[in-house]
């Protein structure tokens, strides 16, 4: 169900006069007013502004000082995108991990046509409720036993018991909303959050839903926590280098030197944070701005011109190690061309790009855990005015998280083990069962593929018999012959495609 727009928030997180107001970006909290305009206040220890100016050592300068009852951040009070709708069979239930929780979300269409998110646990043997189906009455339907529960959690039937209403017979339902064409959902199944929509909703995104706009969505699960996948996404310096040969527009010699949002070695990149609180902080540069709005949402965006391309980043934290992307790129431009562009080929580079850093930021994490993040600032040498977007962020979950996420389970303090490359960067798991349009493309070009090769055996064999009882012209016999060829080098090459797209390929900064 759509909801209407977020207007009430608690948080302004304005821009500077100078720069382009934040016109897109509604937060939803207790309060009542859209974003308003710069406020002056102090954020000296948020700030990174005083990087760009010198390039001393951060061990050289003392750490910001923390009051001692500095508000802290509340992970379990906000909310978490699950998926993009478009990639939710509403046929199946769908089970992912958020903030340490297991939940699964399922279409209820006999509750009328709703999104919900349970527990992800049966409550009569805790087998997985995202492995079961939804059953001809609409109800979502546990495998195991064939226990069967409604939108609100309440177990509607026991195959092998009489009574079926009970109060431990019932699945934890969490508070959820369709916003931006993203499922939602608040991780606090208590009676007193039933309500928490009328005091709070998610970040709204007003450009996603304009009609005016097209947009494009994405997910990706990646073999990093949380704060690593935070702080690449605001690390524009890294983009000509560590994506090197895959935006093809950067052919250049140095290109962080000429790159549009970034002049490193060319004159200090210009940005400031304008302002920073518990619940995010906004950077404005020269061209456009950056705004964080936690713990999820990341929004960059370029000045109020037309064409208007806002990219948008959902971060999820998933389990120690390991994160969550989800991306809207709405636009108003290139509408053509996307209306006839399946999203697949899209998701083919965008895969490429993630994957490109994903072995980088594996073992800088296990760097910065064995340093310790309460030593970020003497470990890393960040002297250049690029990184201050990175230095706030550090900053602002030292602050405010302790340097910690605060899961709402118990979760093993140490990251997983060291996988392999192939393992970090395989995309089947991570991307391809969670993406309907990869899935389809996937399944569409493995079909093609075998049919490549019966073709490529029926032809020759069409030539062998017709050989034996028919009079057949030499250019006939090396037509058909050339076909088959063709049709078995497609297979190959088909089989080389699908490989590299769809499950692993890899990535060697070398040669780029």
């Amino acid at each position: 169900m759509d909801l209407p727009l977020a207007r009430a928030t608690r948080l302004s997180l304005p821009l500077a006069a100078a720069a382009a107001p934040l016109r897109s970006l509604k937060l939803s909290a207790c309060g009542g007013a859209r974003i308003a305009q710069p406020r002056c206040r102090s954020v000296a220890d948020l700030s990174a502004s005083a990087v760009a100016a010198e390039t001393r050592r951060a061990d050289e300068a003392p750490a910001p000082s923390v009051p001692a009852e500095e508000e802290q951040f509340d992970w379990l009070d906000q909310w978490y995108p699950f998926a993009p709708v478009c990639d939710l069979d509403p046929g199946a239930p769908h089970g992912k991990t958020v903030l340490g929780l297991n939940v699964v979300a399922w279409y209820d269409r006999a509750g009328g046509g709703e999104w919900r998110v349970f527990d992800d646990a049966c409550p009569h043997r805790l087998a997985p409720l995202s492995e079961g189906r939804i059953d001809d009455k609409g109800r979502l339907q546990c495998v195991y036993h064939g226990w069967c529960f409604d939108g609100a959690g309440a177990c509607k039937f026991i195959p092998q018991a009489p009574v079926h209403e009970n109060s431990k017979a019932c699945v934890a339902s969490y508070p959820c909303v369709v916003q931006n064409n993203i499922l939602w959902f608040y991780p606090r199944a208590e009676p007193e959050h039933k309500d928490v929509l009328q005091r709070k909703r998610p970040p709204l995104i007003p450009e996603i839903d304009d009609p005016g706009f097209v947009n494009l969505y994405g997910i990706r699960d990646l073999p990093y926590g949380y704060d690593i996948l935070v702080e690449n996404l605001f690390d524009p310096a890294h983009v000509p280098y560590a994506h090197k040969g895959i935006l093809r527009r950067i052919r250049m010699e140095d290109p962080g030197r000429y790159l549009t949002t970034i002049k490193e070695g060319g004159g200090p990149m210009k940005m400031k944070t304008e302002e920073a609180n518990v619940e995010g902080f906004v950077s404005a540069q020269e061209r456009g701005y950056f705004q964080f709005v936690a713990p999820s949402t990341l929004v960059c965006s370029p000045p109020q011109e037309t064409p208007w391309v806002l990219l948008v980043f959902f971060c999820v934290p998933v389990a120690p190690g390991k994160s969550r992307l989800i991306w809207a790129f709405p636009r108003n431009v290139g509408d053509r061309l996307h209306n006839i562009s399946p999203r697949w080929l899209y998701h083919v580079i965008q895969n490429l790009i993630l994957d490109s850093d994903i072995f980088l930021l594996n073992v800088e994490e296990r760097k910065f855990a064995a340093a310790g993040l309460d030593n970020w600032q003497n470990a890393c040498y960040v002297p250049t005015s690029s990184d201050s977007l990175v230095i706030t962020f550090r900053n602002w979950f030292r602050k405010f998280c302790k340097n910690q996420v605060g899961w709402a389970t118990p979760q093993v303090d140490q990251l997983p083990p060291i996988p392999t490359k192939d393992q970090l960067m395989e995309r089947y798991w991570s991307h391809v069962v969670q993406c309907t349009s990869c899935s389809a493309a996937l399944k569409a070009m493995k079909a093609l593929e075998v049919a490549l090769q019966i073709a490529s055996v029926a032809v020759i064999g069409s030539v062998a018999i017709a050989k034996g009882t028919l009079v057949i012209s030499t250019v006939q016999r090396a037509a058909a012959v050339s076909t088959a060829v063709l049709c078995f080098a497609a297979s190959r090459w088909l089989a080389n495609f699908i490989q590299k797209n769809f499950y692993f390929q890899d990535y060697i900064h070398a040669y780029k």
